[in-house]
């Protein structure tokens, strides 16, 4: 994602890759035909019976001003889908570091037991992607954890929960090899919310926008776009320059409705949906370089990953 500058203007407002133009284009292309063809009609009837066909422009302004009201209303309430699964997934990224600090500040110092916490902590977020998702574990999750450890969880029935039971029980081991009492609380805290914020964007995956509200709101554009033709004719100098105009009017109209779409999914891969790609990497960035510098500070034995893809050295 690119920050929004004065500097990017001329930029993004011309920029094809990333907008909504190409999903839409097919749409203002089509009702630009079915324009053409509703002038063709007005006109061939006009020689047919001898009277004007034509509409009054006054009601489509009125139409225009409530149908406009209708897909911000609907744009708003996708980007609130969108916006509330942002905060969700900012939620998780700062628990899993909260959760790898308390857990490699306070527990114990054996080196497996705080390789085993970091590396299922940083595949959280991975299993959490995939399962919103509905896709298979990514290879992360194999690197991070083993292949016969990927396996067993691909096996769960809610992979989130899974990776949560497993942190628990290396949280209660560190209980059992000296940790504060206290800290294993405040750990299990995180641990806890974790699956709190999954379970809500869960919610939201689950939960989408009554189809009825789409199925009214896209009627009223059909309709709007398909009559506003006869409130056009013999208000413009040429005919042909009716399609045009109509065109241009849908653009904006289905533009709005097909980012209300866009937001309302903000788990899917779509370009226009939240980058947990991106998200899920800085987790696991961020974590295991906890655990490398906890490495670094105490000193502790050498450790090395299921899939010997890494290993770090004390200093």
């Amino acid at each position: 994602m690119h920050p929004q500058t004065p500097q990017n203007f001329w930029r993004e407002a011309v920029a094809w890759r990333g907008s909504i133009t190409p999903t839409v284009l097919p749409y203002v292309l089509a009702f630009g035909v079915l324009s053409t063809l509703v002038v063709c009609l007005g006109l061939w009837m006009e020689q047919q019976f001898q009277r004007k066909v034509a509409l009054e422009v006054a009601p489509f302004e009125i139409v225009g001003a409530v149908l406009g009201l209708l897909l911000v209303l609907r744009t708003n309430a996708g980007y609130d889908r969108w916006w509330e699964a942002r905060k969700l997934w900012g939620g998780i990224v700062n628990q899993s570091r909260n959760l790898a600090i308390t857990a490699l500040a306070y527990g114990p110092q054996e080196p497996e037991w705080r390789r085993e916490l970091a590396h299922w902590t940083a595949a959280f977020p991975h299993v959490a992607r995939a399962s919103l998702r509905g896709e298979e574990l990514p290879a992360e999750v194999a690197a991070l954890l083993g292949e016969a450890n990927a396996r067993r969880l691909a096996a769960a029935d809610h992979m989130p929960s899974y990776v949560a039971l497993k942190l628990g029980k290396l949280l209660g081991e560190a209980v059992d090899l000296g940790m504060d009492r206290f800290a294993f609380i405040q750990a299990d805290r995180e641990r806890a919310l974790l699956i709190d914020h999954i379970g809500a964007c869960e919610r939201i995956l689950r939960t989408p926008l009554p189809r009825v509200y789409a199925i009214k709101v896209r009627r009223f554009i059909f309709l709007f776009l398909t009559t506003v033709p006869l409130a056009l004719l013999h208000k413009v100098g040429q005919e042909w320059t009716i399609p045009v105009v109509t065109m241009l009017v849908a653009y904006p109209l289905i533009s709005l409705d097909q980012i209300a779409v866009e937001l309302q999914s903000p788990f899917s891969r779509s370009t226009h949906a939240l980058t947990l790609d991106q998200i899920c990497a800085t987790i696991e960035r961020n974590v295991l370089g906890l655990l490398r510098g906890s490495v670094d500070e105490t000193g502790v034995a050498p450790y090395t990953t299921d899939s010997g893809a890494e290993q770090q050295v004390a200093s």
